[in-house]
């Protein structure tokens, strides 16, 4: 791939290491742990007639969704091409290559979500991509990170600076007047009933 981004963690993950990635995170199993993160992050929602996923790698999360909304019409937007490839084999699916500091959303869409993306972002450019977020979405933002209520980075299989912690939520509630918090959950790695990471689940509406 020719383009050049902005950050050395888009490098990362658009490259060989982000292939690793999509194929040590693949499996039935692993859409049944998203199917329960996601069931129980939205059950406050109602009926969403679309959502769009910043990050979506090879569609675990989509495939949650169309699971628990069949009738939803979803998006997805992924920097790696091995995982793009995978996405544009999920039947009406939008697919947009691309980095999330990117803008590719011209429409809103009901739900937007971020999941297990945000703690591979540049600290640098997380503000542009909040910005992107709060703009594709029309009513709920669920972000599902790693939590640490001050930011810290910390070693990714034996690489520095490709993984931080922070809270992502409360900088979104932050930097929007009009966004507010309306449900929260924690998912813990030794639930013996799903195949989950220890994952801090933030549900956030936009008001106006």
């Amino acid at each position: 791939m020719n383009k050049k981004y902005l950050s050395e963690q888009e490098q990362f993950w658009v490259g060989e290491f982000g292939t690793q990635y999509s194929n040590r995170n693949s499996g039935a199993e692993l859409i049944d742990g998203r199917v329960h993160l996601l069931s129980n992050a939205l059950k406050v929602v109602g009926k969403i007639e679309s959502a769009i996923e910043f990050g979506a790698n090879i569609g675990l999360n989509i495939l949650a969704l169309k699971s628990i909304f069949p009738e939803i019409n979803l998006a997805a937007i992924e920097i790696n091409p091995e995982a793009v490839d995978q996405l544009l084999a999920i039947e009406k699916l939008d697919v947009y290559q691309g980095s999330a500091l990117d803008q590719h959303v011209t429409s809103p869409y009901d739900l937007v979500l971020a999941v297990g993306v945000l703690i591979h972002i540049n600290p640098t450019y997380l503000p542009q991509v909040y910005e992107n977020i709060y703009t594709a979405s029309r009513r709920y933002i669920l972000v599902a990170e790693y939590y640490s209520p001050n930011p810290i980075s910390i070693s990714y299989r034996g690489h520095e600076n490709k993984l931080f912690k922070s809270d992502f939520a409360g900088d979104l509630l932050d930097k929007f007047s009009d966004l507010k918090l309306v449900d929260y959950g924690f998912c813990y790695r030794r639930d013996p009933n799903v195949a989950l990471d220890d994952i801090t689940w933030f549900l956030i509406e936009k008001t106006t």
